[in-house]
């Protein structure tokens, strides 16, 4: 063989010059990403956006119970054009995914949620704040994302919870999230023995740490202080304790103050926690547009039930008058698939999209998003189907729990 027919079989990859793109390059699937991010960040870092509370049952229980569903495909079937649009709280979107509110986006990656947000708006995907996030409301709607859900902790301090759902109101945020899963803070195992605070203590520990991981402690020397940029206001109490912030919420939350929510509040109101059939009907008779099935990814109530298992009684119990919303847990394009199959109009990622961010910033996040994109679009063609009302409407023939045969 001659050596011009060798090099024809024998191409090299050209080399990407550009860090950001190079990395990804070699990231396909979020399994991927999380490793390129745990080599990006410092350890404590890494354990805040990987870990959960206690002994991380409910973070393993998520995993797990997703991948008990298993697929019983239609064959000979067109599906050269799959489209895999949603309609969701008067909106449309382009695929059922949503990208979750999480705490500190720019202990991350110095560009947080404006990285995120641009991200998203660049893929038409709704993205919701944190109240413990690290821009202002107003900051991140000056980014110009036309679809930003405010994702609310309701505080001790009503008039700060007040004055929060106004400014979002005003900002233009579409939907409000009220979490209702975090009474009292999960004890977050990790984060207390690594002592990860806002700022970061210099321990010993940590100044190896910085030896380990420069690029990242540099890219964050640069940026602007960490702070609970919402929290942060005249009069105001402040926590600077991740495992303290919670300290904050207000653990007398009842149903009246739901009811106060719904009457400041003009736009969809989301009720988010691991809500059962009975108290998802609840809500909805207090006037809640949508129920966001979260157990906060295993970060609150260790051995909690995977929200999976929730889906499809919460359907049954609310029909098809409000929103379905789920998250923890979500790793794949094929997750979102058997969601959506058990009642679910929308999936909600959260880790996945932080390690996207912690490896790449916004290129990151993109590449997150399109990876579940197109894990999506491939399971429904192998499944025989085309659009995601097809998937829900043949449910109960294209997903079965593994070993049931009927």
């Amino acid at each position: 063989m001659r050596y011009r027919e060798i090099r024809e079989l024998l191409r090299l990859r050209r080399f990407e010059l550009d860090r950001d793109r190079r990395v990804l390059a070699g990231c396909h699937d979020l399994a991927d990403l999380r490793r390129a991010a745990r080599r990006r960040l410092p350890g404590p870092v890494f354990g805040y956006i990987d870990g959960a509370a206690d002994d991380e049952i409910t973070l393993r229980a998520n995993r797990a119970a997703l991948r008990r569903w298993q697929f019983r495909p239609r064959v000979l079937r067109d599906v050269s054009e799959p489209d895999l649009g949603v309609s969701m709280l008067g909106r449309q979107f382009p695929a059922p995914i949503g990208l979750a509110p999480a705490g500190f986006p720019r202990m991350v990656h110095p560009d947080g949620e404006l990285a995120v947000a641009r991200a998203a708006a660049s893929r038409g995907l709704p993205y919701g704040l944190s109240t413990c996030g690290t821009v202002t409301i107003e900051e991140l709607a000056a980014a110009g994302h036309s679809d930003l859900w405010f994702q609310l902790y309701v505080l001790r301090d009503r008039k700060l919870g007040h004055a929060l759902i106004d400014r979002a109101a005003a900002a233009g945020y579409r939907a409000l999230e009220v979490t209702v899963d975090t009474p009292v803070g999960g004890r977050r195992t990790r984060d207390l023995r690594s002592g990860l605070t806002i700022p970061p203590e210099l321990t010993v520990g940590a100044m190896l740490d910085i030896g380990m991981h420069p690029g990242y402690w540099i890219s964050m020397l640069r940026s602007p202080a960490l702070r609970f940029a919402s929290l942060s206001t005249p009069g105001a109490e402040v926590a600077t304790s991740i495992a303290d912030v919670t300290s904050l919420f207000d653990s007398s939350l009842s149903w009246e103050d739901l009811d106060d929510i719904r009457a400041r509040w003009p736009g969809p109101l989301l009720l988010k926690g691991p809500l059962g059939p009975a108290d998802a009907g609840r809500a909805v008779a207090a006037g809640v547009d949508g129920i966001h099935l979260s157990n906060h990814g295993g970060r609150q109530l260790d051995r909690c039930i995977p929200t999976i298992d929730l889906v499809r009684p919460v359907r049954e119990a609310v029909g098809d008058r409000v929103a379905v919303i789920v998250d923890s847990g979500i790793r794949h394009g094929a997750d979102i698939a058997v969601a959506i199959a058990r009642g679910a109009d929308l999936c909600v990622v959260g880790r996945g999209y932080l390690y996207g961010l912690a490896a790449a910033g916004q290129l990151g996040v993109e590449h997150a998003i399109d990876l579940l994109v197109a894990q999506l679009r491939r399971t429904m063609q192998l499944l025989g189907v085309v659009t995601i009302s097809e998937l829900r409407q043949g449910g109960d023939e294209l997903v079965v729990l593994a070993g049931d045969q009927r």
